[in-house]
């Protein structure tokens, strides 16, 4: 099986690029601004995302003695950012918030990716 990834689709074709070197400037009149609406194709493309608390290790053993209302500690600190994975990528770290009777996350940092 070959490591080579299939080519990326040309999402900037209706952009003159006389120098792709050069830094980006802003939209000028020649140039249409891009929104969220431009994404719309992508909008029902399913997504696995996580949001991890914390992690620990342990036996076997002791993981089928767990039941309900069994304390786990985590390697983790209350209070401290918690990782957001997309597609078992990290894409952002958040917090735990309550939204009514619910659990939530807040994203507090984007990572960027590094696109080697």
């Amino acid at each position: 099986m070959s490591d080579t990834k299939p080519p990326l689709p040309d999402l900037g074709s209706d952009l003159d690029l006389v120098n792709p070197d050069a830094a980006p400037t802003a939209p000028d009149s020649d140039h249409t601004t891009r929104t969220a609406a431009d994404l719309e194709a992508l909008f029902d493309v399913p997504v696995h995302v996580s949001a991890v608390l914390g992690r620990t290790r342990m036996d076997v053993g002791d993981l089928l003695k767990l039941a309900p209302g069994t304390m786990l500690e985590l390697d983790r600190k209350v209070g401290e950012a918690i990782d957001i994975f997309v597609n078992n990528r990290l894409v952002a770290r958040g917090e735990v918030v309550l939204v009514e009777d619910r659990l939530g996350v807040t994203m507090t940092e984007i990572i960027k990716a590094d696109r080697t």
